[in-house]
């Protein structure tokens, strides 16, 4: 009935579910080399692919592995806060798409399992969807393993993190996230998808990695839609 819109932006466009070229355009995605651990991009000018960046050098993450489809910018924010706020669940499958591109065939078996970053139950009743949730549906359609949907728990809600220290994130944290027990059997020896919309501090996400590790996960690399990075601010597409 309605004529396909951007949903970034607003301008017309050829079909339903797909971005205007403007828009396609600006969304920065990260490019090779790239850290081993992190995907960091380090530019025509830094080391080859596969080595490992300073950060992670200086501070190794627990998990294994980030498949970022885009890095933050200002389409991405859009599109994060139209599927995360707006309702726009119909986005899903696009972010879903750009995410997999980004997922190394590689390793993937029966036993991957595919598992969201969970909301609070209160914060799911007021929304309505967990977003990381639909995302991990769409990683699932598209071959990357089982979803699991309640493997993790929020135990209780825990306000923004944002302005926090790392110690300070840490104690907001602290026990807030929890193993589903009936997820432990689906865990055990498993290779874990993290899915996330979008990947700031790292403060939830490497919680989640460990309470999974402790509970037998073999490897868990981290999915999102978009991941923070300071360096990348301001770029375009083209300037990745």
């Amino acid at each position: 009935i309605y004529p396909p819109r951007c949903p970034a932006c607003g301008d017309s466009v050829g079909e339903q579910g797909g971005l205007c070229h403007a828009c396609w355009d600006e969304l920065v995605i990260p490019s090779e080399p790239s850290c081993r651990l992190c995907q960091r991009p380090f530019g025509e000018s830094g080391p080859k692919h596969g080595a490992i960046c300073a950060p992670c050098l200086a501070d190794p993450p627990v998990h294994d592995r980030i498949s970022a489809g885009t890095l933050y910018g200002e389409t991405a924010r859009k599109l994060i806060l139209a599927l995360k706020h707006g309702g726009r669940i119909a986005l899903a499958p696009m972010l879903g798409r750009l995410i997999a591109a980004r997922i190394p065939e590689t390793g993937a078996g029966e036993n991957r399992i595919i598992v969201p970053v969970p909301l609070h139950r209160r914060r799911l009743w007021q929304r309505g969807y967990n977003q990381a949730a639909l995302l991990g549906r769409e990683l699932e359609k598209l071959g990357h393993g089982k979803l699991v949907v309640d493997a993790l728990v929020r135990t209780r809600p825990t306000p923004s993190l944002g302005g926090l220290g790392a110690k300070a994130r840490k104690k907001v944290l602290a026990g807030a996230i929890a193993i589903n027990p009936k997820a432990r059997a689906d865990l055990d020896g498993a290779d874990v998808l993290l899915v996330d919309d979008v990947l700031t501090s790292g403060a939830t996400s490497s919680t989640c990695v460990k309470v999974l590790k402790r509970a037998g996960a073999r490897t868990v690399r981290i999915a999102c839609f978009a991941r923070v990075l300071e360096e990348a601010k301001g770029l375009s597409r083209r300037a990745a």
